[in-house]
């Protein structure tokens, strides 16, 4: 869950992104493009190595699935205005999710389920989290990944990458409407 304190710590983090130039306010369709096309491209790769039983290249899957969802990320966040900038751009897009693009998320996963009252509200809220949570997860897992993990886990933790970033990519594309 992405707590109160969280999403504060992001909003301070995206205003110095902002202030320092990490992060500029832009509208550009070719980047824009750009993103979609390397979001869709990074999923494909990710799936064909998935699939690879003899080379069995997990830390790539795990690679290709979080670029899938760095790339899409780029896309909402150019979509609403924001262009990441050439440094730490990483982290930058992380805080920009979370202060941008989770009210919108969970506000479009609410919609989506129709006005169920309190049930749909906690569920949008804590899908909505976990979406934008992936992100960070598998950063962090594409960082650790090549160093301490045997063959079955990397296995396990590549399908989970790719999954992850299919269930990504599918709710942020919905935000580009």
């Amino acid at each position: 869950m992405i707590d109160e304190k969280r999403i504060k710590i992001a909003k301070r983090s995206f205003d110095r992104f902002l202030k320092e130039g990490l992060l500029k306010r832009e509208k550009n369709e070719t980047a824009f493009q750009m993103y979609l096309n390397n979001a869709d491209l990074s999923l494909k790769v990710a799936i064909k190595l998935l699939n690879d039983e003899k080379l069995k290249p997990y830390l790539w899957v795990i690679v290709s699935s979080y670029y899938s969802m760095f790339y899409m990320a780029n896309a909402v966040l150019l979509n609403m205005g924001y262009r990441i900038g050439k440094e730490s751009v990483h982290a930058v897009t992380n805080e920009a999710l979370i202060t941008l693009v989770l009210k919108n998320l969970r506000k479009e996963l609410l919609s989506e389920y129709g006005k169920i009252m309190e049930d749909v509200l906690s569920i949008s809220s804590s899908k909505a989290t976990e979406i934008i949570k992936s992100y960070s997860n598998e950063r962090n897992k594409r960082a650790i990944f090549q160093y301490e993990i045997s063959e079955d886990i990397k296995e396990r933790k590549a399908k989970t990458s790719v999954q992850r970033a299919k269930e990504f990519n599918f709710e942020m594309r919905k935000l580009l409407k």
